[in-house]
């Protein structure tokens, strides 16, 4: 059974696209199977979003970030994990409530996404990450 591991350098929050590495990594495969996308952190989350309008994007962010601010906001200050930074406790909170994981059919090699989907990393931390999703085609 095929695996692989992507790694997604990112530059603060936002959603990162990584679908073009997927289908290549599957397309390689010719295969029917079932795609699990499993994301090894715990402050970002994995999403099958819009593909083509970037507002769409843009609207996501400012969405969670104004239901989860950072610590700092007076809304937080009951959270007591804030020694990792404003953005760390929020990013959790977010990686708590969106999917750590996505499933995705793949039908002659291909992953099975509408015309408008994309894969993307949600990242939710201000600072650069170097994140690891972990794939299985079975």
């Amino acid at each position: 059974m095929p695996t692989r591991t992507f790694e997604i350098r990112t530059a603060g929050p936002g959603l990162y696209k990584f679908t073009d590495r997927v289908t290549r990594w599957t397309v390689g495969r010719q295969v029917d199977g079932l795609l699990t996308l499993f994301v090894r952190h715990t402050s970002c989350s994995l999403l099958i979003q819009e593909n083509a309008d970037p507002e769409v994007q843009t609207d996501l962010r400012a969405f969670f970030h104004r239901l989860v601010p950072p610590s700092t906001d007076p809304d937080m200050a009951y959270l007591s994990h804030t020694y990792e930074g404003s953005d760390d406790m929020p990013a959790h909170i977010k990686a708590a409530l969106l999917p750590v994981s996505v499933s995705i059919p793949v039908i002659g090699g291909r992953p099975a996404l509408g015309q408008w989907q994309g894969i993307y990393l949600f990242e939710h931390r201000d600072r650069p990450h170097r994140r690891e999703v972990a794939a299985h085609l079975g």
